[in-house]
């Protein structure tokens, strides 16, 4: 028995150890020990016995005790607190009820459903229960209708005090009833906890990575209370707002969505500093002092001319010229006059289209001029005087017009800066009644061509 007893009590400490807690649906399991003490005095029967709980608690004169642990049971959770156990006992007998008797020998198996009524995780359990047994007496034996209540006292998670009473009503009439009770302790075990992180499975919401138990078993590896599997940033330890992501330059980006995380900016420039506001960031921002607009750089657009037309839209942006002429500067009317001073010196053979070789130095002078104002849209007229028929002479005009126009776009003129109009004898400037009229009548003039000149038709 003292070898038992050994046994026994490093069980306890083995169980103690390995589980975490009370017996319920994570521990289905629990093991009882302890010494019994079986007593028929207070069964209601005539002497030696007396009345029914009359000296319940006569230990000295009615309690049969064997020293030692007595007492082994185990019992499984069923659910919504009822538990089966199943329990063995043995002592000896030597009071029944005032006389004393031959030393018997006492063995008892029970079988009990039991239902406890504590509260979640409280220490306090009170538990009553009803079943039925089997009670050996020397060498006799008899079935018997079992009714018990007890207490346990949960000291830890898994280990409980019990203190239990149970009736045994005989179903014999040559074999007493009586009361039997045991003090001992109880361990429950047989839980699951596969990551061993004190969480069982069933509770675990995460069971196979070690956790805490304020996270239902889910780690925090960052320690910023916020567990992993709810941590956008799980590895550094951030704020609830961010979901569990750090804010390092505090600007209110969480860092996994900052292009800047150490340096404070706005959400309009992903967080990332502009110093002129201008939405080019400083990092990228060759003037981050003075806004302007990203497709130069950050930096303000210039006006070299200082003619109002900034050099991004200025054809001319090294020489003042008006908006309406893309910033080109434009021929005033003394170059026009300059212009049409060498056109008036332009000869043609008789009747024909054919620019006379001596006219060729003025036409130099007229292309050079235009070179100067190279966005600016020139017209070519062509004039005669009233000699001839109409039709020849509007047809005449033509040809020395584009004969002109010819001329100035081989020697450098671009194409679609020049055009070219004859009017005949439809604009004359003399009378064509005198020589001197109609000589002063058969010219060709530059103008400048208005009407392409607003469209932007160059």
């Amino acid at each position: 028995m003292k070898h038992l007893n050994k046994v026994l009590i490093v069980l306890v400490f083995m169980l103690g150890f390995s589980s975490t807690q009370a017996q319920d649906e994570n521990n289905p399991w629990a093991l009882g020990l302890g010494v019994n003490a079986v007593d028929f005095y207070p069964t209601g029967e005539d002497a030696p016995l007396g009345g029914y709980f009359s000296e319940y608690f006569n230990m000295g004169d009615h309690w049969n005790i064997l020293p030692g642990i007595s007492r082994l049971s185990l019992a499984r959770y069923i659910g919504a607190g009822f538990h089966f156990e199943l329990a063995g006992s043995a002592n000896q007998i030597d009071q029944f009820g005032d006389e004393g008797i031959d030393d018997y020998m006492y063995y008892g198996l029970d079988g009990t459903f039991n239902y406890s009524f504590r509260a979640e995780q409280g220490w306090f359990d009170p538990v009553v229960g009803v079943g039925g047994g089997y009670t050996w007496l020397d060498d006799g034996g008899t079935p018997t209708l079992n009714g018990t209540v007890g207490l346990n006292f949960w000291v830890t998670d898994n280990l409980a005090l019990t203190l239990q009473s149970m009736y045994k009503h005989s179903f014999d009439d040559d074999f007493n009833s009586h009361f039997q009770h045991w003090a001992g302790i109880k361990l429950a075990f047989g839980g699951t906890d596969t990551d061993g992180d004190g969480v069982y499975d069933k509770d675990d919401e995460c069971p196979e990575v070690p956790g805490l138990p304020e996270f239902n078993g889910c780690p925090d590896s960052d320690g910023d209370g916020i567990p992993d599997h709810l941590d956008a940033c799980p590895d550094q330890p951030g704020l609830p707002e961010f979901d569990g992501c750090p804010d390092t330059d505090g600007d209110g980006i969480p860092d996994p969505q900052d292009e800047c995380p150490t340096e404070a900016g706005p959400a309009s420039t992903n967080g990332c500093p502009d110093a002129d506001g201008d939405g080019v960031i400083d990092s990228e921002d060759e003037c981050p002092n003075e806004p302007g607009p990203a497709e130069n750089n950050g930096c303000p657009w210039e006006d070299t001319d200082g003619d109002g037309v900034l050099d991004k839209d200025d054809d001319c942006p090294e020489v003042a010229g008006p908006a309406s002429n893309n910033g080109c500067p434009e021929p005033t009317v003394e170059v026009v006059q300059e212009l049409n001073e060498y056109s008036n010196t332009v000869l043609f053979d008789i009747n024909k289209a054919t620019i006379k070789p001596e006219s060729e130095e003025a036409l130099d002078a007229i292309v050079e001029i235009m070179n100067e104002y190279s966005n600016t849209i020139f017209h070519i007229e062509g004039h005669t005087d009233s000699t001839g028929a109409d039709d020849y002479n509007m047809d005449l005009s033509k040809r020395r017009a584009a004969a002109v126009r010819d001329y100035l776009v081989e020697h450098g003129i671009p194409a679609n800066r020049l055009t070219s109009e004859g009017y005949g004898e439809t604009r004359p400037i003399a009378t064509n009644q005198t020589r001197e009229g109609r000589e002063q009548n058969r010219r060709v003039e530059i103008s400048l061509d208005q009407e392409r000149q607003m469209s932007g038709d160059n």
